[in-house]
């Protein structure tokens, strides 16, 4: 199966380029894709899910690829972006369906059931563990922690990564789609200022010495997108952090629904957060948790086989 054409869907008043595959009676999941990615990251997964008999609705979502990119910080925030996930299912005429997520993806997806609950029958997180409202600004404490390079921080006070990752989208991509040069344990145990993650830094100084995880031609599929669409639509969801934070304190921090976790076992990228995973038994109710023990970030395009015999052994006993 060829990945599917996009075709654009109107939904919370944007429109965005969705890859559709699958029966239309199936049961429905949506897959989100995380930074700076797009639809295209779930092309293992989409005809997998679709041959067992799955509704696949994937989007480029608000910011990204053809998908609407608004001018204003604001609608992007986490009201926006899961609103617009909402839609398409009002515009498929769905009641509830899965959220299957990754990287940013997976932080919105752990959202919709605290602000849209009777709108999901589960949840799938790719790499990024359910983490429940803390009682400071996150901002606050990355900052505090790893100074104002650290690419969350750096995000929030310029516009140097945009103008830095528009330049070369190439670049960007031929960083980031690597394996890892170093294994978690020994990222670990790195003196706290050498494990500071500066993605503009990162760029700058071009790829590691170690192997690519995607071919030339998925890589140019990346890079020619981004340079078409740029790059601030999706660097303006890290610039709703703060907000997003503020204006969720009167959510209940707890996901009733079966929610299945996926922990990249070689994630360098959530190495910060990974102790959060062990106290998601207690604010998701109905968890399974498994672990791709040598993966690094890009876990659906990196070992996608083990990832989709995850998804669908999951998927097949619990829906």
């Amino acid at each position: 199966m060829s990945f599917p054409e996009a075709r654009l869907i109107k939904t919370n008043g944007i429109e965005l380029a969705v890859h559709e595959a699958g029966p239309k009676d199936g049961v429905p999941i949506v897959l989100c894709h995380g930074f700076p990615e797009l639809a295209y990251s779930w092309r293992h997964q989409i005809p997998a899910l679709a041959a067992a008999g799955y509704h696949v609705i994937a989007p480029d979502q608000r910011g990204y690829g053809d998908s609407s990119k608004p001018e204003d910080v604001v609608e992007y925030d986490i009201h926006h972006l899961t609103a617009d996930l909402t839609g398409l299912l009002d515009h498929y005429g769905i009641d509830k369906a899965i959220f299957c997520g990754h990287d940013w993806g997976g932080l919105v997806v752990w959202q919709v059931p605290l602000l849209h609950p009777q709108r999901v029958a589960g949840i799938i997180g790719v790499g990024v563990p359910f983490m429940p409202r803390g009682p400071v600004d996150p901002i606050e404490l990355f900052r505090k922690a790893f100074g104002d390079r650290m690419y969350i921080v750096n995000f929030q006070d310029s516009h140097e990564a945009d103008e830095v990752f528009d330049s070369d989208p190439y670049r960007v991509f031929d960083v980031l789609m690597r394996k890892n040069p170093v294994s978690l344990e020994q990222f670990l145990k790195m003196p706290t200022a050498d494990r500071v993650p500066d993605l503009v830094a990162r760029v700058k100084l071009g790829p590691w010495d170690s192997p690519r995880i995607v071919s030339e031609e998925e890589l140019r599929v990346f890079a020619d997108t981004f340079r078409r669409g740029g790059f601030t639509g999706p660097i303006n969801w890290y610039r709703n952090w703060s907000r997003n934070w503020a204006t969720t304190a009167h959510c209940p921090q707890r996901v009733d629904v079966p929610a299945l976790f996926v922990r990249a076992g070689n994630d360098l990228a959530t190495a910060t957060i990974a102790d959060l995973e062990k106290g998601m038994a207690a604010c998701v109710a109905d968890l399974e948790c498994h672990e791709i023990k040598d993966s690094g970030h890009w876990t659906q395009q990196e070992y996608p086989a083990e990832l989709n015999a995850i998804l669908l052994d999951w998927l097949a006993r619990r829906f």
